[in-house]
């Protein structure tokens, strides 16, 4: 028996090609961004919770080169773009991942202009980029509380510890 390919390298945008596939998403389309680097329980569960606010959901990934700007430590990330990508596009809440090389995505947010923008519990409109764009444009802003204790930085913590 012939193991079928992955169906996930569809929902893989390139930076070339993302306004035009993030457009054609069904509305109201959902937005949200971040590193993703070591994919964890919290990550699942707050992009669950993203999708079932809109019809689609939009993950922009920040490129390594974004994420070494970060200041998230010389090793980081741990995981190249293709894979943290590749990783994401995998899971049924993401309709569409896209990469971007920018410090922030609010370029992308402002061009694709989604309905909602959303981010984890620890950010506000005012600390999100681009949410003053989604506001002006009648979209809204959404804090997904955390529902669990995780994140990357504390799981290296551990395994270096």
């Amino acid at each position: 028996m012939a193991i079928p390919a992955p169906r996930y390298p569809a929902k893989i945008a390139t930076a070339d090609d993302a306004l035009a596939r993030i457009l054609a998403l069904a509305r109201p389309l959902v937005f949200t961004n971040g590193v993703f680097d070591l994919l964890h329980r919290g990550h699942v569960a707050y992009l669950e919770q993203a999708r079932a606010l809109g019809a689609s959901l939009v993950v922009a990934v920040n490129s390594d080169a974004s994420v070494r700007r970060l200041g998230k430590g010389s090793d980081r990330p741990l995981n190249p773009l293709d894979d943290r990508l590749a990783v994401l596009a995998g899971l049924a809440a993401v309709d569409l991942v896209v990469p971007f090389d920018a410090d922030t995505p609010r370029d992308l947010i402002a061009a694709c202009r989604p309905d909602i923008l959303v981010k984890g519990g620890d950010y506000s409109a005012e600390t999100t980029a681009g949410a003053a764009e989604v506001i002006a444009a009648g979209g809204r802003f959404v804090a997904i509380p955390f529902m669990f204790d995780r994140s990357t930085s504390e799981i290296l913590r551990r395994i270096r510890g």
